[in-house]
This record gives C-alpha cells, sequence and structure tokens, in this order.
C-alpha cells in the first residue's frame, strides 16, 4: 500500500501537504522503519547549540518540533488504530500549541527525546503490523472530516518529513 493508493475523500484537504511529503515509492508499513531510521540520523547530526534555537520568539525550538512529532504520532496512530477498529465515534482534533509547554521538552537530553521517538514509533509500527489491508482502508471522521486508518498513518510519515524540512531550512 503506497500513498498513491489513497482516495481524496480519505482525507481533509488540509493534510494534503503531509501526505505530499511522502515518498510515492514508500509502502505504508515499511516506510515508518525507513522514515525513523531517517529521522534518527537527522536528530543526531543536529549540533547541540542548536538543540534550544528558536528562529523567532514565537517558534518552537528544535527539541519542541521534535516532541511534537513525536505527540503527533501518538494522536494520529490512536486514530488509525481507532478507525482501524470500526469506531464510529468522531473523534476531535488537537491543539498542538498547548502540548508544548507541558512537554517540557527543552528540560530533556536529545538522547531522551530520540528514545521517545523511537518506542512511539516501534508502537505504531506493531499496530500496523496487526492491521490487514480493509482495516487500514475503514474510514471514521476525525477534526470534523472523513479519515482512513491509512491515511492516518500515512499524515504521521509526511508530518514529520515536513517538519524536518522546516528545521532545515530555518533552523540550520
Amino acid at each position: 500500500m503506497k500513498v498513491i493508493d489513497l482516495k481524496p475523500d480519505e482525507f481533509h484537504p488540509y493534510y494534503a501537504s503531509y501526505i505530499g511529503k511522502v515518498p510515492q515509492t514508500w509502502e505504508l508499513k515499511s516506510g515508518f522503519e525507513t522514515g525513523a531510521q531517517a529521522m534518527v540520523e537527522f536528530f543526531k547530526s543536529i549540533p547541540s547549540e542548536k538543540l534550544e534555537y528558536r528562529y523567532a520568539e514565537d517558534k518552537w525550538t528544535i527539541k519542541e518540533l521534535l516532541q511534537h512529532i513525536i505527540d503527533t504520532e501518538r494522536v494520529m496512530m490512536h486514530r488509525c488504530f481507532r478507525i482501524a477498529r470500526r469506531d464510529i465515534t468522531p473523534l476531535p482534533g488537537f491543539e498542538q500549541n498547548d502540548y508544548i509547554m507541558p512537554s517540557k521538552a527543552n528540560s530533556k537530553s536529545i538522547d531522551t527525546l530520540i528514545e521517545e521517538y523511537q518506542i512511539v514509533r516501534k508502537n505504531s509500527m506493531v499496530l500496523l503490523s496487526s492491521l490487514s489491508s480493509e482495516d487500514l482502508k475503514c474510514i471514521g471522521t476525525a477534526s470534523g472530516g472523513n479519515m482512513s486508518a491509512r491515511a492516518t498513518a500515512f499524515i504521521t510519515l509526511g508530518h514529520e518529513i515536513w517538519h524536518a524540512d522546516i528545521i532545515k531550512l530555518k533552523y540550520l
């Protein structure tokens, strides 16, 4: 299953920019492993003096961005799980800015954040390996619109690529 298999009615147009970041050659499940390796290498390569840098006063630090990637994966894969299990309860959105301050990301070491990322990613990979193609095609409601289980997973992959690109452009 590849990102090009998604149909427009499987996700809100807001998410198209994230989905568009996923390489079209990536298979969904193996993409989680490939993406994880790339993200870990990327965050390990960032100079320590840049980890708490903000390019503007109201912007997150690199550590906070990594925490945001972790938190977003948790939320999106929770959606994936519930939709794949045919839960018809509309799933709410989440206000990403509300999550950063209580996370205390800047007080964590980069090694701790990377470990947290790897554990969350492993959890996501185990979940995906337990789901069939039919499970992943299930459509529910999230953030007020249609969302398939597989779309949530592809969004997760594209979201981290999106933020890595921003870090490269504005922080390094």
